[in-house]
């Protein structure tokens, strides 16, 4: 038998194969609802903030200027974030100077602000267009 003739037989048979098991397959499936849907619709039930989040969700355009809505959210970020109350939450760090061991400048008076200014940047020599 030639070379080429059995390849194309077994493509055909290759072909036919998988045919008939992805038939079989459509046949023979079972109407059984998802166990995760079932399962996230039973969390979503007991947790009263994903139902607010659902309820925030449908009501559209009004959602951001509902205060419940907003309220929720921000509980949602919170608990994304991981983020404690801003009564128990650190305060803020003090800036502090880029170079502490700097002594100030001498002709500088104190109270007297300086002027500070962007380093100076270097031009980009033009290029001759590539046509």
């Amino acid at each position: 038998m030639d070379g080429k003739i059995l390849a194309r037989v077994s493509a055909v048979v290759f072909i036919a194969v998988a045919l008939t098991v992805t038939a079989i397959e459509m046949s023979s499936k079972e109407d059984e609802p998802d166990v995760p849907a079932t399962r996230d619709r039973s969390i979503a039930s007991e947790d009263p903030l994903a139902a607010e989040l659902r309820r925030c969700s449908g009501i559209g355009e009004t959602g951001p200027r509902d205060p419940g809505c907003l309220k929720a959210w921000a509980d949602s970020r919170r608990r994304f974030l991981g983020q404690h109350d801003s009564a128990t939450a650190p305060a803020p760090v003090a800036p502090t100077t880029l170079f502490p061991n700097v002594p100030a400048s001498v002709d500088r008076k104190e109270g007297e602000r300086t002027d500070v200014t962007a380093p100076a940047m270097q031009v980009e020599p033009p290029r001759p267009e590539i046509r």
